[in-house]
């Protein structure tokens, strides 16, 4: 057991750094200003750095790297902001290693060399209306119909939705009830059928566009299919990636707000002397360090379990849960520490909290990853609907 990075890691956590704070920050600021998504030349740029499908395997375009590679290099983005973190998260923990995982080598082939190059953005299409948290309540629906599959439905609070290129669709694809009968497709922004509305207005996540997704009688290719009714189990150990992607967004925040919060204490002064000599200050300095370094082990495990493959629900659950509650902490003690400033826009803590926060919302609550850790320590499943 080794809590060491090696020379290698610790070389593209260097890299990913110095790029993210002297390339992105000031790109950071004015996204948060104005709501907007990285441009196609930053991603393009990200591209030609590597950072796009880092754990992709070569043959689509990517790096060929490790799960924790990514997180690693995420983790230095999501410290500058989520927003600039965002790309290099669709393309190494969400919705692409789904493609890359269970979906054909034909559309692998044609979908994630393009991601890697910066020429293409997938988001994935999870949530509606009413199929949240229980998402095997979803409505939205693919059926053959004539010799052709044909998508209609609607989802919402798709972290993409109307700026991505192309969605992983999780739908029903067979009568089968609950589980059995989900699956995924994929949709692309272009196709006959496939509508927007309106950008939503969120709390934080300020320049990750999100709004609703309707398809409207979609023909969708049989080669679009990622995984046929039944997959579900496929869909979810997917998203136990994604799971560690969001904890690594988590940790992100908490880090810098930690380091922004550490710096600011031994500059600021009050009663003649460092904010850092006050003892009430002193502990919770001590409480951000330390909910920070075990959010990092607990996500470090999770994607070194898993070596190159897919974490447990186990360990992404507890990664992922535990990450969203200390972020919450930690970057309101942050907050709190640098008073006035904290609370001003124009230094960022602010955001680091709203942004924070949101993160226990997304891809699983924070309730519902209890209840996942709950079922795995059992070994089963349990029935909300009784």
């Amino acid at each position: 057991m080794d809590f060491q990075l090696t020379s290698e890691q610790r070389e593209l956590q260097e890299t990913a750094r110095s790029f993210a704070t002297q390339e992105m920050t000031e790109v950071a600021r004015e996204l948060e200003e104005k709501d907007e998504a990285p441009s196609r030349e930053h991603i393009k740029r990200y591209a030609e750095m590597g950072f796009l499908g880092i754990n992709v395997a070569e043959e689509y375009g990517g790096l060929g790297l490790g799960n924790l590679e990514a997180l690693i290099v995420l983790e230095e983005f999501a410290k500058v902001s989520p927003a600039v973190a965002f790309p290099i998260f669709e393309s190494s923990v969400g919705p692409c290693r789904a493609v890359e995982h269970f979906a054909s080598s034909e559309l692998a082939k044609q979908v994630l060399p393009k991601v890697c190059a910066g020429e293409l953005t997938v988001a994935v299409a999870m949530s509606e209306p009413d199929a949240g948290s229980a998402l095997t309540d979803l409505k939205t629906r693919v059926k053959e119909e004539g010799g052709k599959l044909i998508l209609n439905g609607q989802k919402r609070w798709c972290s993409g939705g109307g700026h991505a290129e192309a969605y992983v669709a999780y739908c029903k694809m067979s009568d089968a009830p609950g589980a059995k009968g989900i699956g995924a497709v994929y949709v692309e922004k272009g196709m006959k059928g496939v509508s927007f509305g309106e950008r939503e207005r969120l709390m934080g996540f300020r320049g990750i566009p999100s709004a609703d997704i309707f398809f409207d009688n979609v023909e969708i290719p049989e080669e679009n299919v990622i995984v046929p009714a039944g997959g579900f189990r496929q869909l979810m150990e997917a998203f136990d990636l994604e799971r560690c992607g969001n904890a690594t967004m988590c940790l992100g925040i908490a880090s810098a707000a930690f380091e922004t919060a550490l710096a600011y204490t031994q500059e600021r002064k009050a009663f003649g002397k460092e904010l850092v000599e006050f003892q009430a200050v002193q502990m919770k300095l001590a409480e951000m360090a330390m909910r920070v370094e075990a959010s990092r082990l607990l996500i470090y495990r999770a994607a070194k379990n898993a070596e190159d493959g897919l974490p447990s629900v186990l360990d992404s659950s507890l990664a992922k849960c535990f990450a969203n509650e200390i972020v919450r902490d930690v970057t309101g003690s942050a907050l709190q520490v640098m008073g006035a400033y904290g609370y001003s826009k124009s230094y960022g803590m602010e955001q680091r909290l709203r942004d924070g926060w949101g993160w226990g919302i997304a891809g699983g609550a924070i309730d519902i990853q209890k209840v996942n850790i709950a079922a795995a320590l059992v070994g089963r499943r349990f029935n909300q609907r009784a």
